[in-house]
């Protein structure tokens, strides 16, 4: 059975409604090949909490694992945890069965024909089955979409980024060796987001931030500096990914629910806004060890490439240390991407504008457009493996 057929085994995706996706400890995380029984003593340590991994010898050398084999390590995928329901209020989440058919509700928004509960979102054992048949070694584990919560009230975000990030920490925790876990952060209150990103990141262990695009303030806006420069001085990576529009905050066109033009068009556009705000708005050029990370290869931004340099060079309202020559390509040189884009043709485009050290191996994991079977060239496979590893502090 080929991974395509064995993840439609264990989703069953609805014809007509694809699927709308998506512990830490002192001692560190270790992971194992796919491939490979695990044995004690067989570990290589990959992960100590922030406040622990300064001080922590490397336990291989840079020699010793590049002569071993790249690890396959999955950065884009979606989990939904049990312990969240019904963390935000009225809000839910909830999943509830209905004739028979799994309802997933989100406020006001349902869910339906998508099976999460005994699927690879919520079952540890079916998602170590499935890596393994996908030969994925360590997955990154991050907050599903839907539930980013970033429109309602404050004390609503941060009750449910709390007990998220607490379950992240507490799955995370059952396999360390072959997962690690994101953090989502309440955006409506950014002092609250710091408490939680400092939370999550230095006593659950979690490996980076994860939210959406769109939380009612513009990326470059001034008032994120400090929590950006809070997440640099963490070493710890920004995941942006676009959810729907419509379901905790205002829809951004009725149009984009036909035919889940969300996912197709809605995703892309929020991806390709967020390249540009974080180029053209200076945010790369005040954090300069900030590492950023877009889904699905920054949208449209490889396609947009010439205009969006262009831009940058001429119209009237770049300044002026943007319209220096080199400055544009530079800042999105910065910008790391993972290389779910959907064919070789477009991570081909993909690979010739951006940075290819900072290009990430992710998959969308069970998801409608899942990419787990398409596994990367050897070439390929050693350059995702060594950048993960960088992007994540993992050695």
């Amino acid at each position: 059975m080929d991974n395509n057929q064995y993840t439609d085994q264990l989703i069953r995706l609805s014809p007509d409604w694809p699927h709308r996706s998506g512990l830490g400890t002192p001692a560190p995380l270790r992971f194992y090949r796919s491939s490979e029984a695990v044995r004690v003593g067989e570990e290589s340590t990959i992960r100590k909490s922030s406040a622990a991994r300064t001080a922590a010898p490397a336990v291989e050398s840079q020699a010793e694992h590049a002569s071993k084999e790249p690890v396959v390590i999955d950065l884009h995928a979606h989990a939904v945890l049990e312990m969240v329901f019904g963390a935000a209020g009225e809000h839910g989440p909830d999943l509830y069965d209905h004739d028979g058919e799994q309802r997933f509700r989100v406020g006001g928004y349902t869910l339906c024909g998508v099976r999460y509960r005994n699927s690879l979102y919520m079952d540890l054992d079916v998602r170590l089955q499935a890596m393994d048949q996908a030969g994925i070694d360590f997955q990154v584990l991050s907050p599903n979409p839907l539930t980013f919560f970033h429109h309602v009230a404050v004390q609503d975000a941060v009750a449910f980024c709390r007990r998220h990030n607490d379950a992240m920490a507490e799955l995370v925790a059952r396999r360390p060796e072959r997962i690690g876990g994101l953090a989502c952060l309440p955006m409506q209150d950014l002092d609250a987001a710091a408490t939680e990103l400092r939370h999550a990141v230095e006593e659950n262990g979690l490996l980076g931030v994860y939210t959406g695009t769109d939380f009612g303030r513009d990326l470059d806006d001034p008032a994120l500096d400090e929590l950006y420069a809070l997440s640099a001085d963490l070493g710890c990576p920004w995941f942006f990914h676009p959810a729907p529009s419509g379901i905790d905050g205002p829809l951004l066109d009725s149009r984009l629910r036909r035919f889940d033009l969300d996912l197709i068009v809605e995703f892309a556009y929020e991806e390709t806004i967020a390249v540009a705000a974080l180029i053209y708005g200076g945010v790369l050029a005040r954090h300069p060890t900030l590492d950023v990370v877009i889904s699905h290869g920054g949208g449209a931004s490889a396609l947009l490439y010439p205009k969006l340099r262009h831009a940058a060079s001429k119209r009237p309202w770049s300044p002026d240390w943007l319209r220096q020559q080199g400055t544009f390509e530079e800042l999105f040189e910065r910008l790391w991407f993972d290389v779910h884009v959907g064919d070789d043709l477009s991570l081909e485009l993909l690979t010739s504008r951006a940075n290819p050290s900072r290009l990430v191996f992710g998959t969308n994991f069970g998801g409608w457009d899942s990419g787990a079977a398409h596994r990367p060239g050897a070439s390929q496979a050693e350059s995702f493996d060594a950048n993960s590893r960088r992007l994540l502090r993992l050695d």
